[in-house]
Formats: structure tokens, C-alpha cells, sequence
């Protein structure tokens, strides 16, 4: 099975920032929670990564109806998958993320790959309900799905994911729509 990251690899771009703008620009009462998430960008996000980015989610609760809001974000950004993934894909492709289960899983579904694992955040809350999805812990993720899996290609754009890279038979550095070996992006 192939597996891929999804922001910054299939997706151009970061699907918690474009969701999070894309938001701002439809619920204005977000604005009050800026200063907050600058001040937690200063001081958390060093220390705690996915406090910060809990307390970044808190946002869903100024949204009328969340899982519509992500549907419409879809609907307009779904046309950033790029190409190369698009080419490629296949029906049990693994795409494992940090980004919110409930963002990423949707637009996969569009693509018609069912296998996700990402970072369980409640779509109403903002809450975590286990990890972050992110380095060693998509590895632990990806077993737990897959007892005995074997990746035969994982694809990245960071070294984040070293983790899931040792573990894959091949493994490539995503730029824009080039692949490069592993090894060649040190």
C-alpha cells in the first residue's frame, strides 16, 4: 500500500490554515478569539503544539453548523489536490495527517480513498479526543490500523516524517508536484 501525508504533499497548501481562513472571512465574531491565538502562537505552541492548536479549534464553536462549513470549504478547495497525487492514487492509499480527521477525511472521500487516520478532533468543540497525529505517533496509528502493514511508498514534504519513511520500503520528498528519493532532500 502507498501512504501519504496530506498537507503540503497531495494538498497545496495547509488544510487547518485554509479552513481557518476560509471561516474568518464567513464568521467576523472569530476575530475576537485573535488576540488569544496569537498570544498562544507566542508562548504555547513551543511548548504544547496540540494545546495550541485545541484552543485554536475553539473557533468551531462560532460556526452555525460545522460540518456544513466543511463541505463549502470542499467544494472551493478540493481543486487543490495536485496533480501527481491525482495520477497516482489508488483505493487503498493510507493518508495519515496531523490536520483534524474531520477536515481531511471529506475530501478524501471525494477522491474515493476510505482509509484516514488523523488527528481526532470534535467538529463541534474544537476538543482532542487522543494525539496529535504527528511524527512517531503516525507510526503507532498506522500499526493500530494496519497490524502487520507493510508501506511499500510514503510520501511527505517534511522530514517530520522520518518516522513513517524508515518504515516504507521507498520513500519520497513531495515539493510542489516534483518527487524526489528520501535521502536527496537531507
Amino acid at each position: 500500500m502507498n501512504v501519504y501525508d496530506f498537507d503540503n504533499t497531495i494538498l497545496r497548501g495547509d488544510s487547518t490554515a485554509l479552513f481557518y481562513l476560509y471561516c474568518l472571512r464567513r464568521t467576523p465574531k472569530m476575530l475576537l478569539r485573535l488576540p488569544g491565538l496569537v498570544f498562544g502562537a507566542l508562548f504555547v505552541l513551543k511548548k504544547d503544539k496540540q494545546r495550541f492548536k485545541q484552543n485554536m479549534f475553539a473557533f468551531l464553536a462560532d460556526l452555525k453548523d460545522p460540518e456544513k462549513a466543511v463541505d463549502a470549504f470542499w467544494d472551493k478547495n478540493i481543486r487543490r489536490v495536485k496533480r501527481f497525487y491525482l495520477q497516482t492514487k489508488r483505493e487503498d492509499d493510507v493518508i495519515i495527517s496531523a490536520s483534524p480527521a474531520f477536515l481531511v477525511a471529506p475530501a478524501m472521500k471525494r477522491l474515493g480513498v476510505s482509509n484516514v487516520l488523523a488527528s481526532p478532533v470534535d467538529v463541534y468543540t474544537g476538543l482532542y479526543s487522543g494525539k496529535n497525529c504527528h511524527g512517531e505517533e503516525k507510526v503507532r496509528r498506522f500499526y493500530k490500523a494496519f497490524p502487520g502493514g507493510r508501506i511499500d511508498a510514503f510520501y511527505s514534504d517534511s522530514h517530520s516524517d522520518d518516522p513513517l519513511a524508515r518504515i516504507a520500503e521507498r520513500a519520497y520528498l513531495v515539493k510542489g508536484e516534483k518527487l524526489a528519493d528520501w535521502g536527496e532532500g537531507r
